[in-house]
């Protein structure tokens, strides 16, 4: 609950942040926005309407190299636990300079069995398998690897213009006491791209 209010805390943030813990995470084609309505088509071809907050707002995800991540940065990384405890990134975003959020370790739905993992880069290390990270955040610390090729972005600030029909999208989503879904910000990949995350 407590990983939930601070997650709700930073979304009032000017700049949409991710680090997602229950309630979920809306992914798909932003079919329209009209009168704060965003809605959505998912993977399955179903559609969704997610209420807008009125102030809500628009990231972009820009890809930078594997260099961008450096001690001090706060990071978040879909990841799938290996036998030997470490972790192996499927993507890694990175949050803007004093921005945190979803500290933790838990359960994602990108792939069967991943995980998410938001915390502080300690330790970089470069090895033949890519880029080894030490992440920490309260009561735990991980190594993560990030393989050659995997994407990284880094959340800048958008535009609301940039959130359009036919774009791909990223919402962290809450359930409204009526049922429904409401966000008050929404991710969009650079030029079209879809968010990794």
């Amino acid at each position: 609950m407590k990983r939930i209010l601070t997650l709700a805390a930073a979304l009032l943030l000017p700049l949409t942040v991710f680090g997602q813990a229950p309630p979920g995470v809306a992914r798909g084609i932003i079919v329209a926005i009209e009168n704060d309505t965003l809605t959505l088509k998912s993977a399955d071809g179903k559609t969704h309407s997610i209420a807008l907050a009125k102030d809500w707002n628009v990231s972009v995800l820009k890809p930078v190299e594997v260099d961008a991540i450096q001690p001090g940065s706060f990071i978040g990384t879909a990841e799938m636990p290996q036998k030997d405890g470490t972790g192996r990134s499927l993507e890694v975003h990175v949050f803007p300079p004093g921005v945190k959020a979803g500290e933790g370790h838990y359960d994602w739905d990108l792939k069967k069995g991943s995980m998410m993992t938001n915390g502080t880069v300690g330790k970089v290390t470069t090895e033949a398998k890519g880029r080894e990270l030490q992440v920490t955040y309260p009561n735990g610390e991980r190594k993560i690897v990030v393989p050659k090729g995997v994407p990284i972005v880094q959340i800048t600030k958008g535009e609301r213009s940039m959130a359009k029909a036919g774009v791909p999208a990223f919402l962290i989503v809450v359930q409204t006491p009526g049922g429904g879904l409401s966000s008050n910000g929404v991710a969009v990949g650079e030029n079209g791209a879809t968010p990794p995350m």
